[in-house]
């Protein structure tokens, strides 16, 4: 239930086209659907302005197919994160109208085509070519948030001049997310030239003594340009909705 579906239904139920006992057996399915395995949140979307995202590492086929069917049935859009091509052949196989990206691990089950709600774009930038799957991540979650969003790929400081030749476009986002791994300084480098908000992604990607992506983490905590914001390792989820937040304001 969503807060345009919610707000249909009331307006019925005022105007006598659904009765009062047809629309609580609509709202039954409020605050959550019990599935045994899960409660699937069908009243976040009413809270927070975007459903229940289905997190699919760790969780069988079965599972994620009726988490996504709950969600699908209750009027929303289902962003699965995180799923094994494996696993996403056999939701594929229940839902015909999913579309996946193998590289970002991304599922999408759409109900509605999303509006646009946010006020600016959303620009999304990877350091290399090996942190793509993060950012697309990010791009993907931000896109049906309801945010027109731009990427700006492998500008990463070892060839700075290929980040400065985007400079007008990195002036003209309303928010920038920046994905980077090995030591972690595009954001700090970007910050510094835009007076936008930077979120900040490090991802696991470098060699041993990136120890998993904590170096580019521990790098993003301490930049010296002010205002990055960071979110966890790979999480590209985390930094789209972050985006999406502070564009609707």
């Amino acid at each position: 239930m969503n807060p345009d579906r919610l707000k249909a239904l009331l307006q019925q139920v005022s105007a006598g086209a659904v009765s009062a006992d047809a629309a609580l057996e609509q709202l039954r399915g409020l605050p959550f659907d019990d599935l045994g395995f899960a409660k699937v949140d069908h009243h976040r979307a009413l809270r927070t302005g975007f459903p229940e995202v289905i997190f699919g590492q760790g969780k069988t086929p079965e599972q994620i197919i009726e988490i996504a069917r709950s969600l699908h049935e209750g009027g929303h859009n289902v962003l699965i994160t995180r799923l094994a091509a494996e696993a996403a052949a056999q939701v594929r196989g229940a839902f015909p109208e999913v579309v996946y990206s193998p590289s970002a691990r991304v599922a999408t089950l759409m109900h509605t085509p999303p509006p646009i709600v946010g006020r600016g774009e959303i620009l999304v930038i990877a350091a290399g070519t090996s942190d793509l799957p993060v950012a697309e991540e990010a791009a993907l979650t931000a896109e049906l948030a309801g945010n027109r969003v731009a990427r700006l790929h492998d500008v990463g400081i070892s060839g700075i001049h290929r980040l400065f030749a985007h400079h007008a476009q990195l002036r003209e986002a309303a928010v920038l997310v920046v994905v980077a791994g090995m030591e972690g300084a595009l954001p700090s480098v970007v910050a510094g030239l835009v007076s936008r908000p930077v979120i900040a992604v490090p991802t696991s990607i470098g060699y041993g003594a990136s120890f998993g992506g904590l170096a580019a983490l521990l790098a993003m905590l301490n930049s010296c340009a002010a205002g990055v914001l960071v979110v966890n390792i790979d999480n590209g989820f985390g930094a789209g909705i972050a985006a999406s937040l502070i564009n609707r304001a």
